[in-house]
């Protein structure tokens, strides 16, 4: 398992592939790792298993800006994303780089040897491994693996039927013929209400608080009757330029305008079920886009409460029953499933441990850089998408960005770089504040922060994003970088061998 990597990548889910994908295109002489913890390449869309799992962003902005998504479902199952991601990593060549069942513990840089040690346990042993590398790229995304959240239900232990969370879906769970609560009002649970209901003898969505539901269209037949004649890479070209700025439009007008967008979204939703809808069971009591909203293809959580199969309870949970759930309302409610549709555990950098120079660093306690790089932590980089548009759109950007600074720093026979951040610049605003919802406020303890003003803020604006890390130049007062040639030199306060040049040579400072 010993081996020196230029390039080691952390994750061989959606973002890792993409990474890597990238940097055999931009960085071809990079000798290149992937580190996986699961057996299989897909990340979230290989470990996530429940029925009906889907994407919530349009595949044609979800799908690589490289390699074109031709399925014209718009809203992909969990099998075709997998399916996508494993066949862009053999076309790229990059599955060859993976090493899976690895566990990253921790990772170590040494200012002296300029590279990262990594430490990584093999999957159901206790057996661990080191490797190095010059660049190190975590691409873990943003939540615990290992456990998703599940909060403290009173009388749990008491309930006699199965009780299931999401994230640990039992292969062979049957629910035909029974009855089903899907505690939760988010993506996974009107995913799976749908889903269920049409072997369930019935499904109740059980909820604290309504989310804001939308019916998007199951195929994008726009793009059907494009491909007739012309040729597919065009149509999903345009398709992809499309939905980026619907996207956009509809973000920017619901911050502008969220009175206007409010009362349009829930007209749609009152259009869907019929004016006898109850409709406090789809009036949610904040903003639209103060959290994700909830998109539905064709309206299948309607149809399937229209069709008396699945019904929406809006309440607290008092306490677990032997037989269902008693409510804060007095009314209970019987079953033989439950699923905890709770959401999950946010988790930086996969968990695992860093230090530099022996000395700890908490994401908590950073900022980001572009959203790429991270602040006093010398050559690595942290790929995360966006929260209020398609994943990929960010990773795509971020990856263009670290192959570009790659090959500068190859250009002027740099080793190292690290961002440094003025004093004052950190606020107490994690990476993902632009959202409210529960999840996110729960980890606010584990998240990177952001700063006062660009780059150390995170804009979450793909136009600015597309201009800032594909456009810019890479040279900036914020990075110091160092030459392999620079051991004695000192300059702007910094120790030996820390000098670093921002757009002039070193060797002449």
């Amino acid at each position: 398992m010993n081996a020196n990597y230029d390039v080691l990548i952390i994750g061989a889910g959606l973002s890792g592939i993409g990474m890597a994908c990238h940097l055999a295109e931009a960085c071809p002489d990079k000798r290149v790792g992937i580190l996986e913890r699961r057996s299989a390449i897909g990340g979230t869309w290989d470990l996530f298993r429940y029925p009906g799992i889907r994407s919530d962003s349009d595949m044609f902005s979800f799908g690589y800006k490289f390699r074109p998504w031709h399925e014209l479902k718009v809203l992909a199952d969990g099998p075709s994303i997998r399916r996508y991601i494993g066949d862009t990593a053999r076309e790229y060549g990059v599955d060859e780089c993976i090493q899976f069942g690895q566990k990253v513990l921790r990772a170590s840089w040494s200012s002296e040897d300029r590279y990262w040690t990594v430490t990584t346990q093999q999957e159901g042993s206790h057996d661990t491994c080191t490797l190095t590398c010059k660049f190190l790229i975590p691409c873990t995304g943003y939540y615990n693996y290992d456990h998703g959240h599940r909060p403290d239900f009173a009388g749990l232990e008491r309930f006699r039927g199965i009780c299931v969370h999401p994230q640990h879906w039992p292969e062979d769970l049957d629910y035909r013929g029974k009855r089903v609560i899907v505690i939760g009002s988010g993506a996974t649970a009107v995913t799976l209400v749908p889903a269920m209901a049409g072997q369930a003898s019935h499904v109740t969505m059980l909820q604290r608080s309504p989310s804001y539901v939308f019916s998007v269209p199951a195929y994008d037949k726009i793009s059907a009757v494009l491909q007739t004649i012309l040729p597919a890479r065009w149509v999903y070209g345009l398709a992809r330029w499309r939905n980026i700025r619907l996207q956009r439009l509809i973000y920017r007008t619901a911050k502008r305008w969220p009175r206007r967008v409010r009362s349009w979204l829930l007209s749609h939703v009152e259009q869907q079920l019929g004016h006898s809808a109850d409709m406090r069971h789809f009036s949610p009591s904040y903003n639209p886009w103060d959290q994700r909203l909830c998109a539905v293809p064709d309206g299948d959580l309607f149809k399937v409460i229209c069709e008396g199969k699945a019904s929406v309870v809006t309440d607290h949970i008092e306490t677990f029953t032997e037989t269902g759930i008693r409510l804060k309302s007095g009314k209970s409610l019987e079953a033989d499933i439950i699923i905890t549709a709770t959401g999950l555990q946010l988790q930086s950098l996969g968990g695992m441990e860093v230090q530099v120079d022996g000395q700890p660093r908490h994401p908590s306690s950073l900022m980001t850089y572009k959203s790429v790089l991270m602040q006093d932590v010398p050559n690595l980089a942290n790929l995360f998408g966006y929260t209020n548009a398609s994943w990929t759109l960010k990773v795509d950007l971020a990856a263009n960005y670290i192959c570009r600074l790659l090959n500068h720093m190859d250009r002027h026979g740099y080793d190292v770089v690290t961002p440094f951040a003025p004093a004052g610049e950190m606020l107490e605003e994690t990476v993902m504040d632009s959202l409210q919802s529960g999840y996110v406020q729960r980890g606010r303890s584990t998240l990177p922060r952001q700063g006062r003003t660009p780059p150390w803020r995170v804009l979450h604006n793909f136009a600015a994003d597309r201009e800032m890390l594909t456009r810019h130049p890479i040279d900036d007062p914020a990075l110091r970088f160092v030459r392999a040639a620079t051991t004695t030199t000192v300059a702007r306060g910094r120790p030996a061998g820390d000098l670093v040049a921002t757009g002039m040579d070193e060797t002449a400072v």
